[in-house]
């Protein structure tokens, strides 16, 4: 007698289930894209209990005939494709035939439905099996509820996680929903409480505002970009905006969400240096070609597809948003001021006391100068007849004592130094600005921080600076890591990767057994890309030689990481080596917290982060420069309300 046999379509549309249903989720996906693809304006979800207890998706869509309605929960029943040439030219997000049939294995379903012309028709069916039908109103649209999820299939029960876990990834669903399709409005609501509502408006910014804040709106950046096969458009943050997650990127093409690593990947590549490490963006980029160009039936929730020309499509995004990027982080470029300036007492924090005693003051013309800040305790008390101002006439007729401010009493010898003044050095600091930044004249687009007169420095670390918007505070170390970042990635553009360097002494590298075995595999690779491995005994290769580009001290670190690299991916990253190279020396060789810098020093670094390609991020994304504009400061200090 033969062992096999036929399933039944129960035990068959169960055993689809497994695939299709996941989680409540999953039911919440299916039902929301046929109510997409029945061309509805207005959806709207409500869920009990997660969607455990019951989901239910009412549409405006187009409905269906009653015949149709009892149609649609069979197996393969689609109204997306007739024939297979369809089948590669995708237009809707669903076209397999097993939501419905699936969701109606394991759960019970009630669907209310018309197209508007004949009348509505009600049906109940429960594992699959239809257990009633009778008429309906013939409201345009559709309305299914399904509840009881997996009561026949305790088993998925246990594998569910939490309410909270449940309920979040239909909420995540339906915020990627809103954002595939603007124009839509949608409306989600969990225990009978409201956690999403879009207008429908078509504003893809609104929505973005509606689901992440309008403070977040404000901060996204357009990009769009166009080539013979693909457009691409969308938003991100501006860098100042980012998450701990790369979850907060949305990928859409042709209106449908999916997960593609290399999409997200050239998303955050284009934030290359803009981003501190292991921070990302939020963004939403929309994909459209010809559906010929891409393939979608790879899975049945239909989320990973396979795209045609996907290294150019990358290459296209990548270099969109990181114009767009780039483009909001210009240099500052204030109006100069219709006079020049007076200096103020501010400017003079950068001189040592003893400077500040042997200073000569003289008045600007056409007004009275400044009373410069004094070396004494701030606890002494102007001279009698003194209210702040130092007038001329005054200081012509009293001239002062050799090594005293004019106006000025002979400052104590027990006070200490004003807690602004530079500590007083027997020699000046050694500057080091070793590696200029490119010139000036390469960069036409480029605007040094000109209007940015130096005030000071805090804590031997932070470059105070002012112009006639407000003061800005600069990290010295972050702001020369930026400037050699730039020099040290053009440099290392100029390398030969075939000159090799020889060893007077070989390195060794030891490995356990597995690795030596994937090492050996892979060993054509790294030759390729200079480094010739030599077995040396037992788990053990010796490298004799390589590029000579390696900077010094580093070879071991660049080497292992090739080798890792070539066992995870079968090829070596040169451009990618030698662009974390260049971060690298540049972070080693650049100025460190709690080092004095001569105010010469202080002015050239600010000028060359002015000619720098983006002075307002260190190579590690962490920021270089804040700025506090003048009306914040009035603000703070109460001069406006």
């Amino acid at each position: 007698m033969g062992q096999i046999i036929l399933m039944d379509e129960p035990l068959s549309n169960k055993i689809a289930a497994g695939e299709v249903v996941e989680r409540p989720a999953s039911v919440v996906k299916e039902l929301v894209e046929n109510a997409i693809d029945a061309e509805a304006t207005s959806i709207e979800v409500r869920l009990e209990e997660a969607g455990l207890k019951s989901i239910r998706v009412t549409d405006n869509g187009k409905g269906m005939d009653g015949g149709d309605a009892v149609l649609s929960f069979s197996r393969h029943a689609t109204s997306k494709i007739g024939n297979e040439h369809d089948l590669f030219r995708i237009r809707t997000l669903g076209f397999r035939g097993e939501a419905l049939a699936s969701i109606a294995a394991v759960s019970k379903v009630e669907l209310t439905t018309s197209d508007g012309e004949s009348p509505g028709i009600r049906v109940q069916v429960e594992g699959s099996r239809v257990t009633g039908q009778e008429g309906a109103p013939s409201r345009k649209g559709t309305d299914i509820s399904v509840s009881q999820l997996f009561y026949n299939t305790p088993a998925r029960l246990k594998y569910l996680k939490t309410l909270q876990t449940e309920i979040g990834h239909s909420i995540d669903y339906m915020n990627r929903m809103a954002l595939s399709h603007p124009d839509i409005s949608f409306r989600l609501l969990h225990n009978n409480q409201e956690h999403l509502r879009t207008s429908g408006s078509g504003s893809l910014l609104k929505v973005i505002s509606d689901i992440y804040g309008a403070g977040t709106a404000r901060k996204m950046l357009r990009f769009e970009a166009s080539s013979a096969d693909y457009e691409v458009s969308g938003y991100g943050t501006v860098p100042d905006i980012t998450r701990a997650s790369k979850n907060y990127i949305t990928v859409l093409v042709n209106g449908r969400w999916v997960k593609s690593f290399m999409v997200n990947k050239a998303i955050i590549d284009a934030y290359h240096t803009y981003l501190p490490i292991g921070r990302y963006p939020i963004a939403v980029i929309s994909i459209k070609g010809d559906p010929y160009l891409t393939d979608v039936n790879v899975h049945p929730a239909k989320q990973q597809i396979r795209l045609s020309k996907e290294s150019e499509l990358c290459a296209l995004i990548r270099d969109a948003v990181r114009q767009a990027v780039a483009g909001a982080l210009g240099a500052p470029a204030a109006k100069p001021p219709k006079e020049p300036r007076p200096k103020t007492e501010q400017t003079v924090l950068w001189r040592t006391a003893e400077e500040d005693r042997n200073r000569t003051v003289t008045a600007p013309p056409q007004q009275a100068p400044s009373v410069p800040f004094r070396a004494s305790s701030f606890d002494e008390e102007l001279p009698a007849g003194h209210s702040g101002t130092v007038i001329k006439e005054e200081m012509d007729e009293t001239p002062a004592p050799a090594g005293q401010v004019p106006g000025y009493p002979e400052p104590s010898r027990d006070t200490e130094p004003s807690r602004y003044a530079e500590p007083a050095r027997e020699t000046e600091p050694e500057s080091v600005m070793e590696e200029p930044a490119p010139d000036l004249a390469e960069n036409p687009r480029k605007v040094p921080f000109d209007e940015l007169e130096v005030v000071g420095q805090i804590h031997g670390t932070y470059i105070v600076a002012q112009s006639p918007d407000g003061f800005y505070m600069v990290d010295q170390h972050a702001a020369q890591e930026r400037i050699k970042y730039e020099f040290f990635r053009e440099k290392v553009k100029q390398v030969d990767p075939g000159e090799r360097q020889a060893l007077m002494i070989p390195m060794t590298f030891h490995y356990p057994p597995d690795d030596m075995e994937r090492i050996r595999e892979v060993r054509d690779v790294l030759a390729g890309a200079g480094i010739e491995l030599e077995e040396f005994g037992h788990n053990a290769f010796v490298v004799r030689e390589h590029p000579a580009w390696f900077p010094a001290g580093a070879e071991e670190e660049i080497i292992e990481a090739l080798v890792e690299q070539a066992i995870a991916e079968r090829r070596t990253d040169i451009g990618g080596l030698l662009e974390e190279t260049a971060i690298m020396m540049s972070c080693k060789r650049s100025i460190k917290a709690n080092h004095y810098l001569t105010r010469p020093d202080m002015e050239r670094l600010l000028a060359d982060l002015g000619r720098a390609e983006s002075p307002y991020t260190c190579p590690h994304g962490r920021p270089v420069i804040i700025h506090f504009s003048t009306y914040e400061i009035e603000k703070m200090f109460k001069r406006v309300m």
